[in-house]
């Protein structure tokens, strides 16, 4: 392709006015449509033809996944992916039952029942795909209304899962909410039953921060990807994230809590508990605040061992920055990198390398939207490259042209791939989120402070292990009259938010007390289920896509193949379309919002309607050496060559 172009440029020929349909398609793109041609303009006419191809593993990452594999299927990629947890998608690749897996950890060698937990032979790379926060949400009520603002320690969430806090009216939780007394509802952990690399990374926190409660419940230390559960207490077990998240928000889920992706709650309109951070603050897992947290993570930088670019969370669960989410991490895939690879074939791999070219590139910019958080400028260049050895492996397979500094991903700053924008941009936590302050309620309620009548306890746990709901009053100070707390802003109806404070506009706070006390509830029945006002625009242009591109891609074939006239070039970027290197500027900002379009039934149309407010657009840091999030002071700095507008394309051929 590249000496076709070379030859038009050189040949000596006649000028010639250039087609009306050029013109149009440019005010096309210039309308909206750039992720689509970032993704459209790494197929030519020399491409592999695509085949299907086949992966299965996490939940926690499979609500991008799917969204992803939805963007690409209307560009004629066929991508299947079945969840079953992380780690039955590394024993399904080991197994060569599927094409690719996904998993929050890597193969540990041996698992808990003595099993091997190896790739068997099979020759892979881990390929980070995205961030995010293992956010804990839960279902409490109070006369029918769902309580909001809860915040807990690491300590508290630690003797919750390990049945040692019971009841939602427990002194350490009060504690942690500043004197807030919450009803007297039996609590039910709601855990996976299968093998989970959400079970793994939450466990991994555990014995990491609390070995003594964690070690003293599991009987030994490290992490398990098969949460134990012990029979005669009130925890219950689902398979998958999306099982346990409908186990909390069941009918029957009143006094449920349970560990999932921060995309879980979001999409079901639930809230999730503030953690407290080293610093002091409670935070929850915003795109922001996992890539912050994510400055502290530690990646293996060996590009010769196995475990490149693998991650240790140590000192993330430790950030001081008061804005960190203690609980994020990044998810893998293990992207098959042999050249005689048993299921791979030239198609499949051309499906692959464009898949996760699409994912790495325009698709972070969705992450934010979704509950998780953007991978960063250098780790996105790492995965560039681990999707090379796709190239290496099969010379038929088209891996040119990928340039990580044209990806529309905001957590990028021009020219700077140590930095993460989202990490710099994020904002300090309100004071009234700070350990023995607040807590921060919503707009427009009443702050009690002197408790009263209480409500009742409610429905119990979800499931076989249901148990009774707390009979007669719950505790008081959740239904009471109000007392001598604050008010919150007069004007409730407008919402505005102060960026300095993240308190409503006109909120005033008691400067003896602060906020204190007072279940802050939304109704059960009221609470969103859909998708926002912003996401059904984003499907609306997505469908306004699916009518145009479809002819344009079909217009940039037929131009590739067209007979040539002799002459001179004329001025401007030749008939083939943009040079490679041409393009925008690195995009630091939000994301488009346009993603190619899907063909109908083919996944999920846009992002889910979050339950605090507007999505947020994008996220997380990275995990190279030192902070390799891309926070200030990363050392990791992969190599970085625009041959040809690519990531050392020169080299890949």
């Amino acid at each position: 392709m590249n000496d076709q172009r070379t030859s038009l440029r050189t040949a000596a020929r006649a000028p010639r006015r250039r087609p009306a349909w050029q013109g149009r398609l440019a005010a096309v793109v210039a309308a909206g449509l750039v992720a689509l041609t970032v993704l459209v303009g790494t197929s030519t006419a020399a491409s592999a033809a695509y085949g299907q191809i086949e992966g299965s593993g996490s939940t926690w990452s499979q609500v991008i996944v799917d969204q992803w594999i939805a963007d690409v299927s209307a560009n004629g990629m066929a991508v299947t992916y079945n969840g079953g947890g992380s780690s039955q998608g590394r024993k399904n690749f080991a197994a060569n039952v599927t094409d690719f897996g996904i998993t929050e950890i890597p193969y540990q060698g041996t698992d808990e029942y003595g099993n091997a937990d190896t790739a068997g032979g099979r020759e892979f790379s881990y390929l980070p795909i995205v961030a995010g926060g293992t956010a804990f949400t839960y279902h409490l009520e109070v006369g029918g209304a769902l309580v909001k603002d809860i915040r807990l320690s690491g300590d508290t969430i630690a003797k919750i899962f390990t049945n040692q806090i019971t009841s939602w009216a427990d002194p350490a939780i009060k504690a942690d909410n500043n004197g807030r007394v919450l009803p007297d509802t039996p609590i039910v952990p709601v855990v996976r039953s299968d093998g989970s690399g959400t079970t793994a990374q939450f466990t991994t926190y555990l014995d990491a921060q609390h070995p003594d409660v964690w070690r003293a419940y599991f009987g030994r230390s490290g992490l398990t990807s098969y949460y134990p559960k012990p029979s005669g207490t009130r925890m219950i077990a689902a398979a998958g994230s999306d099982q346990v998240m409908n186990t909390v928000a069941s009918s029957a889920g009143n006094g449920t809590i349970a560990y999932v992706e921060y995309s879980y709650p979001i999409n079901k309109g639930y809230p999730v508990v503030k953690v407290l951070n080293s610093a002091g603050y409670y935070v929850e897992p915003t795109q922001y605040a996992v890539a912050v947290g994510l400055t502290k993570a530690r990646i293996n930088t060996d590009a010769s061992s196995q475990a490149y670019l693998t991650q240790i969370l140590d000192d993330v669960y430790t950030n001081p920055d008061p804005r960190a989410y203690p609980l994020s991490s990044y998810s893998y895939m293990l992207l098959p990198t042999g050249k005689n690879d048993q299921r791979m074939t030239t198609n499949k791999r051309q499906t692959l390398v464009d898949f996760m070219f699409y994912s790495l590139c325009e698709g972070q910019g969705k992450a934010g939207a979704f509950g998780y958080s953007p991978l960063p400028l250098n780790l996105v260049q790492a995965g560039f490259e681990q999707i090379a050895k796709l190239g290496a492996a099969d010379p038929g397979v088209d891996v040119a042209n990928r340039d990580a500094t044209r990806c529309n991903n905001p957590t990028f700053v021009a020219g700077d791939l140590s930095r993460n924008k989202l990490a710099e941009v994020a904002a300090q936590p309100a004071t009234c989120d700070q350990q023995g302050q607040g807590p921060c309620l919503g707009a427009g309620q009443v702050v009690d402070t002197s408790g009263g009548a209480g409500s009742t306890g409610g429905a119990g746990s979800a499931g076989a292990a249901a148990a009774p709901g707390a009979a007669g009053a719950a505790a008081a100070g959740a239904q009471g009259a109000a007392g001598t707390g604050a008010t919150a802003g007069a004007d409730a109806s407008a919402g505005a938010i102060d960026p300095a404070t993240g308190l409503p506009l006109g909120t005033t706070v008691d400067t003896a007390t602060g906020l204190v006390t007072g279940a802050v509830a939304t109704t059960v029945a009221s609470r969103p289920v859909g998708s926002s006002i912003a996401f059904g625009a984003l499907a609306g242009a997505e469908l306004l896509a699916v009518a145009l591109v479809p002819g344009l891609f079909a217009v940039r074939r037929r131009l590739l193949a067209e007979p040539r006239v002799a002459g001179p070039m004329p001025a401007g970027p030749p008939p083939s379309g943009p040079s490679p290197t041409a393009g925008p500027p690195p995009v630091s900002g939000p994301p488009s919002g346009l993603a190619p379009p899907r063909m109908a039934g083919a996944g999920p149309v846009a992002g889910p309607s979050s339950p605090f407010g507007p999505p947020t657009v994008a996220g997380p840091s990275s995990p190279f050496g030192a902070p390799l999030a891309g926070g200030p002071g990363s050392t990791f700095s992969p190599p970085f060559r625009p041959t040809r507008g690519g990531i050392g394309s020169a080299d890949l051929r």
